[in-house]
């Protein structure tokens, strides 16, 4: 890995305005563009841009479909190879989020004309190690100058159509399983300032790095019923897409997995606007009347590279759960679906 000096390195890092999935367009706005272009027409395409999933997944055979997505975003950390490996574990999620495996990537790239390159060399690195890691393919990609640098990946996976997970499949009576902790945003937030602790900030980096890969493997074993990444709109966002119109998701608050000193720097006012971008496009839609202000940062806060949430029947819910700890020990069960029966789509208690 190059050996690029702290000083280059934080010239680099500090010209962002924003960084990881805190800096992605609303789900409102999204939509609101989204809703003005044609819709797709081919019946091979089994997701498209109207659903609200994680990736495009288009039928070659009954037994074979092809997930394709893409996710690319600024630095959210000032240590180029840690930034590479964050930004491929991101875009490598929604292919496990649609229950597929990665086989092959393409290298997304902006970067400003007079940066030192051996820090892109550093982020490229990282993203490659990914990429090896999830056992696919870097096959090359794409480079344009920009003022501000950002990286990711557009990734192509496979997957038996008839084993496919969407965020939609949920049902009344089951259990929520999240699969790893919260407060990515606060705790880089927090580091950005100087604010956090050396442990705190090692133990966002690991989790900023592990790949949903152990996971969604484990999971495979079970009747998953609906299934998403916990990325840009924050675990509120994300379970609200899963509940749908016909559910309401119960959360106990007190079982969510959190990061180290998230929680304090919440109640330390070092929130992004990206969480409070989440509060106010999902205001009427989550109840949160039970947690304290810091609390209900947790559950805003936009998370890079966050981690799978799973509805399952309750039956095998505990047995799942055993199974992903091998690997992932921070993963719980939060939390379960009902019939909506007021006006809340996720609830927390």
């Amino acid at each position: 890995m190059a050996d690029s000096s702290a000083t280059t390195t934080s010239t680099w890092f500090s010209n962002c305005v924003s960084g990881g999935c805190g800096a992605k367009l609303g789900p409102a706005e999204l939509s609101a563009i989204l809703a003005a272009l044609p819709a797709a027409r081919d019946p091979n395409l089994l997701i498209g841009f109207d659903s609200t999933d994680d990736a495009a997944v288009y039928r070659l055979t009954d037994e074979l479909a092809v997930v394709s997505t893409t996710d690319f975003f600024p630095p959210m950390v000032a240590e180029p190879h840690l930034f590479g490996q964050a930004a491929a574990a991101n875009a490598l999620s929604d292919v496990y989020a649609m229950g597929g495996r990665p086989i092959m990537a393409l290298n997304l790239v902006c970067f400003p004309q007079r940066t030192d390159k051996a820090i892109l060399a550093e982020i490229l690195q990282g993203g490659a190690a990914k990429v090896m890691e999830a056992g696919a393919v870097l096959c090359g990609g794409h480079s344009i100058y920009d003022h501000e640098p950002k990286y990711g990946l557009a990734v192509t996976g496979l997957v038996n159509p008839k084993k496919l997970w969407t965020n939609s499949g949920a049902a009344p009576g089951q259990a929520i399983l999240l699969t790893k902790p919260l407060g990515i945003g606060l705790v880089l937030s927090a580091e950005r300032a100087g604010l956090a602790s050396k442990s705190e900030f090692s133990a966002a980096s690991a989790s900023l790095v592990r790949l949903n890969r152990y996971a969604a493997e484990s999971l495979a074993a079970f009747p998953v019923a609906a299934a998403t990444d916990v990325t840009g709109f924050g675990l509120a966002g994300h379970l609200t897409e899963m509940a749908g119109q016909d559910l309401t998701i119960v959360v106990n608050y007190d079982s969510l997995p959190i990061l180290p000193g998230a929680e304090r720097c919440a109640a330390e006012f070092l929130g992004t606007a990206g969480g409070q971008r989440n509060r106010t496009q999902l205001a009427g839609k989550i109840d949160h009347s039970a947690l304290s202000p810091a609390q209900q940062e947790i559950i805003y806060d936009p998370q890079t590279s966050g981690g799978l949430v799973v509805s399952l029947p309750a039956q095998s819910a505990q047995k799942a759960l055993d199974l992903i700890r091998r690997n992932d020990p921070q993963a719980a069960l939060i939390g379960q679906t009902e019939k909506k029966e007021g006006d809340y789509s996720v609830m927390f208690v």
